[in-house]
């Protein structure tokens, strides 16, 4: 039995098809805890348990790992609250019921910077990297997977691509750093909850096939849209004073803003890209099948 939490989200709904494909072969059966069941596609609803609620509630997830031999575990964003609320408190709940019901493994969703000198002042990679802390405590085998930056988070720039020809942020233009596919994270933790013959505490990198610099991206993507795109540098303050003025919890913006500036210091450049950490999808080819209809829409 397979837990998967957040499956209607953008990593939960690229890997619950590839669990539905393969999961019968190996003899799994898949639980899915989802706060609106209407989500899941109807044919996806008669092939998976469905247990409804949010996974930061003890019922809840004391249901779910009834019986579960296996979990994965994905923290959702909550720009409500602080960090250490949003990320350890909400994963409380999960790390004494994965004890009480003896769960054997668990793949988390996590980020890269352990072990660098930015990891402690990284915002919300710190909040992350101590959910794993509390899972590996609880003495399952866990798997962290450990992702730079997603392509997908350019979808938020959709608009201003198409209508200002740019987009923001607030790295240094020519620094260089792993970004990653969320289709080719699913596949890792695919992999990593059909096949459980690993054991212990450690994380697995996904790094994606090539380090992009922001100049880099722009580049790409005026190449594959073809029409210009440029890259503007963001300060941080202004990046503050954008998230505040969107309403989130300012202990939370301070949690964007310090993950940013530490990734600016070189928080995802602590791990090299061999090929068991990298991962295939370009950033070429998800800009041309994903972004390009976005922006052309």
């Amino acid at each position: 039995m397979i837990v998967i939490t957040a499956p209607t989200g953008n990593i939960g709904r690229r890997l619950l098809p590839l669990l539905l494909e393969s999961a019968p072969a190996h003899g799994e059966r898949l639980r899915v805890i989802v706060r609106d069941p209407a989500r899941l596609a109807a044919p996806v609803r008669e092939r998976v348990e469905v247990v409804t609620g949010s996974h930061g509630d003890p019922a809840v997830v004391d249901r779910a790992f009834d019986g579960a031999d296996a979990v994965f575990w994905l923290v959702p964003p909550d720009s409500s609250r602080t960090p250490d609320d949003a990320y350890r408190r909400f994963s409380l709940p999960a790390a004494q019921a994965l004890a009480v019901h003896g769960v054997g493994h668990v793949v988390g969703v996590s980020a890269l910077g352990r072990g660098t000198p930015v990891a402690g002042r990284a915002g919300l990679v710190t909040a992350s990297l101590a959910v794993d802390d509390l899972i590996a405590e609880t003495g399952v085998a866990y798997r962290a997977l450990a992702n730079p930056s997603f392509f997908e988070n350019l979808l938020e720039e959709a608009d201003s691509i198409r209508e200002h020809g740019c987009f923001t942020d607030v790295l240094d233009a020519d620094r260089k750093a792993p970004l990653v596919a969320v289709a080719d994270i699913a596949a890792v933790a695919a992999g990593l909850l059909l096949d459980r013959s690993w054991s212990g505490t450690g994380s697995v990198p996904v790094l994606g096939p090539r380090d992009l610099s922001p100049n880099d991206l722009a580049r790409i993507m005026t190449e594959q849209l073809g029409r210009p795109v440029r890259y503007e540098r963001q300060t941080f303050d202004d990046l503050r004073t954008t998230l505040v003025g969107y309403g989130l919890d300012k202990d939370f913006v301070d949690g964007i803003v310090d993950m940013k500036r530490a990734k600016d210091d070189g928080l995802d450049a602590g791990v090299p890209r061999t090929p068991e950490t990298a991962t295939p999808t370009t950033f070429e080819d998800w800009v041309a099948q994903t972004l390009k209809p976005a922006v052309l829409s």
